[in-house]
Formats: structure tokens, C-alpha cells, sequence
């Protein structure tokens, strides 16, 4: 690509225009790679997830970040407010009402970008890549002179893992207090086979660094006895929740469930976290102004939410021909789920899904396309759809990372798609 091709001030001529490859593959192992006991991760990583890394960079405008930004902190003020937890917390489970301290790590805040500003999709309470992310915007480099400003050395960057660790601590400390951290356990569902399952052992390097033991655990390797959470006779300290079973229901989940509810083990994100942040319900709420004034939340911040979240409605029998005459207009989604699943695009819609849909459990959403981003892929030019998730921690973004995609929703599927590094054009 030579400057003059296209103009090389906006992030939409870039994300249109610029094919190049920013990926360092020998940079991307060393990032991977750090510690010896991870030798062959990424190899293992390109064999078995050959999508899960995109090669080319998304381009982000500095006014967008920075409304993002914002966005997640006006989110945060207005989900500690005394009415709207209440409301939250009285739709949900009783685990939900739980409240140990911890606030939840690796929040993940799911936007679209489109002519209107930065829109927000969903929010995540245990969402994936952020570890990988890391790695992979350290990995890399520019692809022509013209773009040297993109990929000069972020310190930010080189901390992250540091950032990561003290959200470990901070969060043993909101129920600890000072007494020692103790072993941590990564739980989730048969975790070697997880998509996502390298960035365990990044998570477990991590904190092993750091002097502290860690393992990645199915929950029913798990034990309770003598009010105290074991793996093979271990007291268990503290739990990365990797979750998806948000309120700790199937019945395998008993003793990690039991430990969490007697406060013998630090679990995070745990059930509260899911019920103020992550469930679709919420965001009928935070899109409601009227509402949101009632309860005097700030102009200042619902303005920006007005901005920020598209207009959602709860899906009823008494709605239901309405918004079926408008479903071209709207995203239907369930109001527990997670990750794409059964979500629906209004103009993909069948009869026979309407009945699933309006029978109860579903929210809908204003449609708001997801960013586009032009690539070449095997010398073919390829129009991808992207969306960015700005992982949090107390209000605080750090890091932005985008996914890149085919289809209805985001996938691991794609040619050319997967995680992408997000370059801020100043």
C-alpha cells in the first residue's frame, strides 16, 4: 500500500482501504511463548483454532475510543445505583443477592460501530480473549512506511498482565482483606476443550509468575468438605469463574456453588455480577430515559446511554404482532444467553421461530449493523464484519480488541477472521 492510495487520516479509509498484514507470526510466539512450559502453544493454537487470530489490524477513531470509554463508566455509575440493582436483583435467582465484595473480572463491553457513533451490543461478565488479546497486539508490526505511526512500542501494552493480576488481587482483597492469596482454580466445563482453552494457561502463567499456584479445573473435579472448597485434598482460595452457567444451576456445580454461598471461596465474576451487568434484561432498562430520570440518574450520563445502548424492549404475547410487523427493525435475543446463541435477526425470522420467541425469554433490540472492515484473504478481497470489545474492571477500560467476522453473529469461523488488534487513529 503506498500513501497515496488512500487517505490515511480516518479510520473508516483505513478499515476500507488498508489490506495489509500487521501480524508477526515470530513476534505472536514469543508473546505466546514467554515461559518454557508453554512451548508449542501457538503451533497448537494454528493446528486446532486456525481462526481465531486475524493477520490485519481494525482501525478505531480517537473521539469513538474515547466515547466508549465513557460509556462503560456512565454504564458502571448508573448499574451501582441503588433502583436499578433493585430491580436487577429481584428478577434473578437468590445466589444473585449475594454480595462478598468482589465486583467481577475481565468485564467485556460489546459495541457496533456505524455512522451514529459507537453502539453497545451486549455486556459480558466473563469475557473471553482478553489474555490472548494481549499477546496478539503486542504481535504486530507495520506493514509499510506510510503506517509506522500505527505500531510505534505502547506501554501500556508491556503492563497489561501486571493490570490483569492486580484485578486478581483487588478482587481477593474486596473479600479478603490482607491475608494471603491462596491457590487459584480457572473452572470451566471440560476446559481442554474450550475454544478459548490457550488462554488458560496464559491465566495460569500468569499468576504462577506472580508466585502463586494455579490450576484449570472442571467443577467436578471440585469437593466440598469441612466448609472448604478442595481439589485433591488443596484448599481452593479463589475461583477464575469461566463459566456459563451463570447462576451456578446444574447440580455437578454443587460444591463449587455450596463454597460460594458459605463466602469459603473467592469467586469471580460470580452470580451478582451476571444479574446487574449481563443479562439481556438490563439493557430495556439502560435504554429507558423516562426510567432512568425517575430514579435521578444524572443527565450527563443519560445522555450518553441514550447515545450509547440502542432502544430494547422486552418481548410479550401483547407486543407480539407489533413487532413482528417491525422485525426487520429489531435483534432478538434471549435475555439469559450468551455468545451468539439463539439470536436472531429479525429479517431471518420464521413463523416457527416466532412461536419459540414470543412464548417468553426474549428481548429485542433496535438493529444496528456491526463495523466493516475490507481485507484480502488468499489474494481475494473479502468484506468482513467486525464489532470491538473494550474489556473492564471498576469502570476502567484496558484494552480494546475487535473480532472479525461472516454470518449472523460472531464467530470463530471465519477466512481471514478472529481477534484483531484495534489501532486508535489519533
Amino acid at each position: 500500500m503506498k500513501s497515496a492510495e488512500l487517505p490515511m487520516n480516518t479510520a473508516e479509509a483505513l478499515n476500507l482501504g488498508c489490506f495489509c498484514r500487521t501480524l508477526s507470526t515470530d513476534k505472536l510466539q514469543r508473546q505466546l511463548e514467554k515461559d518454557a512450559s508453554l512451548a508449542g502453544l501457538t503451533q497448537d493454537i494454528a493446528r486446532t483454532r486456525p481462526h481465531l487470530f486475524s493477520a490485519t489490524a481494525v482501525f478505531l477513531a480517537q473521539p469513538v475510543a474515547g466515547q466508549m470509554r465513557s460509556a462503560v463508566q456512565a454504564l458502571e455509575r448508573v448499574m451501582a445505583h441503588p433502583s436499578y440493582q433493585a430491580q436487577a436483583l429481584a428478577r434473578a435467582p437468590a445466589i444473585a443477592r449475594h454480595d462478598f465484595g468482589p465486583l467481577g473480572m475481565f468485564m467485556g463491553y460489546d459495541f457496533h460501530l456505524g455512522a451514529q457513533g459507537p453502539r453497545l451490543i451486549e455486556v459480558n461478565t466473563n469475557a473471553g480473549g482478553a489474555m490472548l488479546n494481549a499477546a496478539l497486539a503486542r504481535a504486530q508490526q507495520s506493514c509499510c512506511d506510510a503506517m509506522d505511526w500505527a505500531f510505534q512500542p505502547d506501554p501500556t501494552l508491556a503492563r497489561l498482565e501486571d493490570a490483569f493480576f492486580e484485578m486478581f488481587a483487588s478482587e481477593w482483597r474486596r473479600q479478603r482483606g490482607d491475608a494471603p492469596m491462596g491457590l487459584v482454580a480457572i473452572v470451566d466445563d471440560d476446559p481442554a476443550a474450550q475454544y478459548l482453552a490457550p488462554e488458560f494457561e496464559l491465566c495460569r502463567q500468569m499468576l504462577k509468575q506472580r508466585g502463586l499456584d494455579a490450576r484449570i479445573l472442571d467443577p467436578g473435579v471440585l469437593e466440598w468438605r469441612g466448609g472448604q472448597l478442595l481439589h485433591d485434598g488443596s484448599v481452593i482460595a479463589m475461583v477464575y469463574n469461566r463459566l456459563t452457567d451463570f447462576y451456578l444451576a446444574d447440580p455437578k456445580l454443587g460444591a463449587l456453588k455450596s463454597a460460594y454461598e458459605s463466602g469459603a471461596v473467592v469467586l469471580s465474576p460470580h452470580p451478582r455480577a451476571h444479574a446487574l451487568h449481563a443479562e439481556k434484561r438490563n439493557l430495556v432498562v439502560l435504554s429507558d430515559p423516562v426510567l432512568l430520570a425517575s430514579w435521578g440518574v444524572s443527565e450527563p450520563d443519560r445522555a450518553l446511554l441514550a447515545a450509547v445502548v440502542p432502544p430494547t424492549v422486552q418481548v410479550t404475547p401483547e407486543r407480539s404482532d407489533e413487532l413482528w410487523a417491525q422485525r426487520r427493525q429489531w435483534f432478538f435475543k434471549p435475555e439469559s444467553g450468551y455468545g451468539g446463541k439463539a439470536v436472531y435477526r429479525g429479517d431471518k425470522l420464521t413463523r416457527r421461530v416466532w412461536q419459540d420467541i414470543t412464548a417468553g425469554g426474549f428481548v429485542a433490540q433496535a438493529m444496528v449493523p456491526p463495523g466493516e472492515r475490507l481485507i484480502e484473504v488468499d489474494g481475494v478481497q473479502t468484506d468482513l464484519k467486525f464489532d470491538v470489545r473494550a474489556y473492564a474492571y471498576a469502570g476502567q477500560v484496558q484494552l480494546l480488541a475487535a473480532r472479525m467476522y461472516t454470518g449472523q453473529t460472531t464467530n470463530f469461523r471465519t477466512p481471514g477472521g478472529g481477534f484483531a488488534p484495534v489501532v486508535v487513529v489519533p
